[in-house]
Formats: C-alpha cells, structure tokens, sequence
C-alpha cells in the first residue's frame, strides 16, 4: 500500500492567543495521517507561547516549536519554517484560520494528480472567533491580478451561493491557507543578496517569499514568479477553510468602495503594501506586457500617487526605504526574466 505524502503544516503566530486553540484543534483534527506542525513564533507578548507549550506537553510528536527572539515578518518566518519542512507538501496556516476535517486529505487528492500544480487555493470563507461561528460569506477563492496591476481576492464579501463551485485554475493562491509542491518552491527560491555575517548559512542565503516585503504582497510577488515558471495554481472548491481576515481590500472594482474599504486597513499594512507593490512590480513585469498595459497602469497609479499625497501623506515616509530595496529588486529580477519558461501570451490571460 502506498504511504501517504507527508505534509507541513507550518503556523507563524504573533499575540494569537483569541485565535490559537481553534486553529491548532483544527489542524491536529485532521483525518489525514501523514503530516506534523511547526509553530514560528514571533516573540508575541500575550498568552500565545504559553498555549502553544499547553498543546506540546500533549502533542510532542506532532508539533515542533520555534520561538524567535523579535518578530522577524510574515515573509521571513514561513522561510524559516519552509527551510526546516522535510515534507512533499508544504501547507501555510493563518492563526486566524480554521480548517475543515478533510481538508488535507482533500487537498493532497488533487495536488497528487498533476505534477505540475504548485498551489491550491481552497475554498475559503469567513469565521467570527468571537462568536465561534462559520460564515457564508466568501474570504477568497485566489487571487486576480488586474491590467492596472491591482490585486484582488477573487469573490470576496460575496455571499457564497455557488458561484465559485468550479475547480479551475486561478493566477495564483492566497497566503492565509495556502498548500504548496515542495519542488516548486525550490524551483523559484531566490538569492537574499544579503551581505551579512548571519547571512553564512544557505537558509539566508535562498528565500521563497521576499524577505525585504516584512508581510503583505509576498504571496503575490510568489504567485506571480510561479506562473513565470510554468507552475499551475489550482482554486479546489472542495477543500474547505475558515478565516477571520483582520482588513483587506475588497473584490470591487468601484473607486468609491475601494477607498470605504481602505479607511479599514492600519496605515502600518498600507505603508508596506505600497512599498511592496512597486517592489513586487520591479521583479516580475515582462516588458511587452508592461507596455501593453501601460494606460490602465499609468491611470491606476496616478490616481493612487494623488491620493496618497492629498489624503494619506504619512504613508510617503516608506519611500526612502523602497528605493534602498530597489537594487535588490533589481537583482532578483535578472534571474527571473532570465529563467521565466512561459511567454508573454501565456502569461497575458491572467490579467484581466
């Protein structure tokens, strides 16, 4: 009889102690046998630490934990942990999210059918944590990038009344509870140019997610580069998940809805998101694609540079810190225009 593929789950936690007994419960509940858990924490200051050692007195042979002394980011923190993953699959589990019983056994079917699937999106809906309570609203169902370069979750705030009921390929996944190919990550990982002493260890040296992105946008600049090597992203309705989504940007296309939705996010996630956004650009933009879409790009960024001057100025004061990330943008990107196996036409259908 065939053995199971073994799956990480990886967890990265920060003051998650509201969300960490249903998250853990969840992932220790499922029907699938083959996988283990590691939890990244980044030096949270609540009760996290002390919930997550309750679970390891009972779960030791089921959970590592790491603790790290500051929090060093979304991005380098799933690297920490993804370094340290021995599994075929790789799975990233939100604190704030829970999953469904089958939902790894559901994913592992679809993910062992074609080699080429680097990412599965499930389906993803939203969950009150204070009131315990699964919701039929959709988080998201991938994500979409836009001609203008904006991205969007694809159904989000919508009412899930089957619209989305279609396993299909989608640009790329969302960072909540995303499940990835080991072999495709290692296929688009990429040098830190970090010219550090600690940067000696190979660990430092590669990174999957962009470590100068902190967090926001680093699933995107992933999901984009997996595309530009050839890699599938697969949304699959009938793997279920639940997320309480702090702030994000709506699915709407509407200038109006777009800013409503922006007075809900904290200036710390929109700063680096701004930033990021541009840095994401640098690297993964295919000239004949830049070019053609450049009216929609030029209007988007117009409109984004006038409104940030006139109504959010606080969030200029990241551009020193952009331009100082920019050379090593720059660098990366060399090697993924150089090492991109599909061609602009490819790419092309994925931005609507």
């Amino acid at each position: 009889m065939k053995t199971a593929s073994k799956v990480n789950i990886n967890i990265l936690t920060f003051n998650g102690e509201k969300y960490l007994k249903l998250c853990l419960d969840s992932a220790l509940s499922q029907d699938y046998s083959n996988f283990n858990i590691l939890i990244i924490d980044n030096a949270s200051t609540d009760k996290t630490v002390q919930i997550i050692k309750d679970y390891l007195d009972k779960y030791s042979e089921k959970i590592l934990f790491i603790q790290n002394k500051k929090n060093i980011g979304f991005a380098s923190g799933h690297n920490q942990g993804i370094h340290l993953d021995d599994g075929k699959y790789v799975m990233l589990l939100n604190q704030d999210a829970v999953l469904t019983p089958s939902f790894l056994s559901d994913a592992i079917k679809i993910l062992e059918k074609d080699e080429k699937i680097a990412a599965l999106q499930p389906k993803v809906l939203k969950y009150d944590f204070k009131k315990k309570k699964e919701k039929n609203i959709f988080d998201t169902t991938g994500l979409v990038i836009l001609k203008n370069r904006r991205i969007i979750n694809r159904g989000q705030g919508q009412k899930d009344d089957g619209q989305f009921h279609k396993q299909e390929e989608v640009f790329g996944v969302d960072g909540a509870v995303p499940v990835y190919r080991r072999d495709a990550l290692n296929d688009v990982k990429l040098p830190t140019f970090i010219q550090k002493p600690e940067a000696e260890s190979q660990q430092l040296k590669d990174e999957f997610f962009d470590s100068s992105f902190f967090a926001y946008k680093e699933d995107v600049d992933l999901a984009w580069r997996l595309r530009l090597y050839g890699w599938k992203a697969i949304y699959a309705p009938k793997v279920l998940a639940y997320h309480e989504r702090g702030a994000g940007e709506s699915a709407s296309k509407k200038a109006s809805e777009i800013i409503k939705e922006r007075n809900n996010i904290s200036l710390f996630a929109k700063t680096i998101s701004f930033k990021n956004q541009r840095l994401m650009q640098i690297k993964n933009e295919t000239t004949g694609l830049y070019l053609k879409h450049l009216p929609q790009i030029f209007w988007k960024d117009i409109r984004a540079w006038a409104y940030i001057i006139l109504i959010e100025p606080k969030i200029l004061k990241i551009i020193p810190k952009m331009i100082a990330q920019i050379p090593k943008a720059m660098k990366q990107r060399k090697i993924v225009q150089k090492d991109k196996k599909i061609k602009e036409k490819e790419l092309k259908r994925w931005f609507s």
